[in-house]
């Protein structure tokens, strides 16, 4: 292949750098070689500028919305709702939930992993990786939980959902602050109300706390050490909070929680 030039070869070398280069092409290179580069046409928009969903969408098997699946997650580095996916590739619920199974079978050999809490999603990098992805960030080192932290998030984690007031009857010891420790740190989050007199609080794990433990499902939590256990409770009839973003308006609402850039060790 020859030299690569642009369209001003005629400038002088004074001005040429102040120019910006339109294109480039290589020179003497044959006709063959523009076969090997992918083309590519720009999206197609409606009269509010945004792109136009392509027509093969409609009839589209999982394993052929993973790729725009996998670039709805590391452009918006967050966790995504199957709802919003739904939105957004322009199909249904069970479809976007489908596509996200199949992702995250197609990442299980890669250095990044699909971490799903119940209706959300998010690609992060896997725990065997942390180490080269924490000196290629270097980011700030976080503060360690304290031992009564850990023993109250093991709680939650393995009993959820799970009211204050179990977790205290387990510990033995008033546990309010450690809880709202957790909570403001993301470990934890109230996932409802116990129907019970007083509607007290019930306490669920997040998205960051699998990625604290490097897990993708609070399902992969592994069994408790011979010897320990946590009493089994049992909290009753209980109330979802629904969650709701007003910034987005999706219309299939009837669908089923370390984005790829982010900190390895949170």
């Amino acid at each position: 292949m020859g030299d690569w030039t642009t369209k001003h070869d005629d400038i002088p070398g004074d001005v040429a750098g102040s120019v910006v280069i339109e294109d480039l092409s290589p020179v003497g290179a044959g006709g063959d070689d523009s076969e090997d580069v992918e083309s590519y046409e720009a999206p197609i928009t409606d009269a509010l500028g945004r792109a136009v969903v392509p027509e093969w969408v409609a009839d589209a098997e999982p394993e052929d919305l993973t790729r725009c699946l996998e670039a709805i997650c590391f452009s918006l580095n967050r966790p995504v709702t199957i709802s919003e996916a739904a939105a957004i590739l322009g199909c249904g619920p069970r479809a976007a939930a489908a596509a996200v199974d199949v992702l995250a079978v197609e990442l299980r050999e890669h250095g990044v992993m699909l971490q799903r809490h119940h209706d959300e999603f998010q690609i992060v990098t896997r725990p065997d990786t942390a180490w080269a992805v924490q000196r290629a960030l270097n980011p700030e080192r976080p503060g360690r939980l304290s031992r009564p932290a850990l023993e109250t998030l093991a709680i939650v984690a393995y009993r959820q959902p799970v009211t204050r007031a179990v977790i205290e009857a387990i510990r033995g010891v008033n546990c309010e602050a450690v809880l709202d420790s957790l909570e403001r740190r993301g470990c934890i989050s109230e996932l409802g109300r116990q129907d019970s007199p007083g509607q007290p609080r019930l306490f669920g794990t997040t998205l960051r706390f699998l990625q604290m433990v490097g897990i993708e499902r609070i399902e992969d939590l592994p069994p408790l050490p011979e010897g320990v256990d946590i009493p089994n409770v049992t909290v009753g009839t209980w109330h979802d909070i629904p969650e709701t973003d007003p910034d987005l308006d999706i219309s299939t609402s009837d669908a089923q929680p370390t984005p790829t850039n982010a900190n390895p060790n949170p």
